[in-house]
């Protein structure tokens, strides 16, 4: 799927330029490299064959071009052609090519597969979460887990996944929303609930007071480990106001409502008897219409778990599963001077699907 003809422009990444150019995030050997061809006066003319193992959603390839259109010595004298973010891509398929001065480009090749790397990883993960998830929201959640570098291209390649299947997502942080314009968005935390002293309701009443006509108010009901009586308190104490409760039970702890009911399945953490138990004590109540989001080791295989058994969940709360794994990229030379040249085990693959960079 290929989600815009038109790419993002280089000047959103806010990329380090100068230093990019310096070779300074390159590993020592391509600058090594470059500067030994650079110093014999060769410059031979190369076709760069971009591409990794797995079956994946592309991220990071607009971000990728950026580097080479901003960081290569004469992006005009190279030419490129790519795939587009958001397409599925084949075990070994060729993403992205680029021919040219091999030493205008050599001293980009790690800073170009490591976006390529991480983005596609990001992208990739989301996407099989939300297909588990049959199409309900999730909740980008990850930003806790990782360094805060990281945050602006890992939540645009969470927006991208969301664009491939349709599905709504949101991040947490104004960062990981800034490439495409959004905002990040949260629920009543466990923070502001100990600041009350304990009170969810207390809490849950002053962030209704304070936030915008517009948000969804989705308070987290889990802090004294009484996810449905706190539930039911909190729906009675903000009427319309209120859009949602999120369970957050922690995987060592057991909800006091299951404390007789122990035996036959896992009863820690945010289970299908908790979530169920929250749920009919809504409906009971006269809260149909007040959602139920989760959150708290929630994974691809536990989403699955969860649909396969129509556990009524109306949102996902995902974090760091999110940023495991990997889906590394190689950069291999397989022309140089017009002479095929790849090295034992790998082939020129070309692919129709790669457009050229403008």
């Amino acid at each position: 799927m290929k989600l815009a003809e038109r790419r993002l422009d280089p000047a959103v990444f806010d990329l380090p330029v100068e230093k990019m150019r310096a070779g300074w995030y390159t590993d020592a050997y391509f600058n090594h490299t470059r500067a030994a061809l650079l110093e014999t006066g060769r410059r031979p003319r190369v076709l760069m064959q971009v591409f990794q193992k797995k079956h994946a959603y592309l991220g990071g390839m607009d971000e990728a071009i950026a580097i080479l259109k901003l960081c290569a010595d004469d992006f005009d004298r190279l030419s490129v052609h790519a795939l587009h973010d958001g397409e599925e891509i084949a075990p070994w398929e060729t993403v992205m090519t680029i021919e040219g001065d091999y030493t205008t480009f050599a001293h980009l090749e790690t800073v170009y597969l490591g976006v390529l790397a991480r983005r596609t990883l990001i992208t990739t993960n989301v996407v099989n979460v939300t297909q588990a998830a049959n199409g309900k929201q999730i909740i980008f959640m990850p930003a806790r887990h990782d360094h805060h570098r990281v945050q602006t291209g890992d939540g645009y390649a969470a927006y991208v996944a969301g664009q491939i299947t349709g599905t709504q997502i949101g991040v947490t942080t104004d960062e990981q929303a800034s490439w495409w314009g959004g905002r990040g968005l949260g629920t009543v935390p466990h923070a502001l609930i100990a600041a009350y002293d304990g009170n969810t309701v207390a809490a849950a009443q002053r962030f209704a007071d304070w936030a915008p006509p517009g948000m969804n108010v989705t308070v987290l009901v889990d802090f004294e480990n009484d996810s449905v009586n706190t539930a039911i308190e909190v729906a009675n104490a903000l009427g319309p106001r209120l859009w949602g409760v999120r369970l957050d039970t922690s995987e060592s702890l057991v909800d006091k409502s299951l404390w007789r009911e122990m035996g036959d399945f896992k009863p820690t953490g945010v289970n299908p008897q908790l979530v169920w138990k929250v749920r009919h004590a809504l409906d009971d109540a006269g809260f149909t219409a007040v959602r139920i989001v989760v959150s708290g080791g929630f994974t691809v295989e536990k989403i699955r778990e969860f649909e396969q058994d129509d556990v009524p969940v109306d949102a996902y709360g995902v974090g760091s599963s999110l940023i495991r794994g990997s889906n590394d990229f190689t950069g291999d030379i397989v022309v140089t001077d017009g002479r095929e040249t790849a090295k034992v085990g790998r082939r020129l693959r070309p692919n129709s699907r790669l457009e050229l960079v403008e």
